[in-house]
């Protein structure tokens, strides 16, 4: 997960820093930075929204840092 180093070090953050963020252990995102283990959906996208990228790009299924456009949620109200 080279780019996860790499977006961290470009806002000179510590790793210690999107630990806390993310609330986990800087071990414990020191292993996704190394690939030693899956980082999770939920603190992935929290990466990328952080990041204002896209999960696809933290990924590396992309070279476009640019975040995919957001979706509009539709809340329905239903009167009983």
């Amino acid at each position: 997960m080279e780019r996860l180093r790499d977006m961290r070090e470009d806002r000179d953050l510590y790793q210690a820093d999107i630990a806390k963020l993310l609330n986990i252990s800087q071990q414990t995102y020191s292993r996704y930075e190394n690939d030693d283990i899956s980082i999770d959906k939920d603190s992935l996208i929290k990466l990328a929204l952080f990041y204002n990228t896209s999960v696809d790009y933290l990924l590396e299924l992309t070279d476009e840092r640019k975040p995919y456009p957001r979706k509009k949620t539709i809340v329905a109200f239903y009167c009983f």
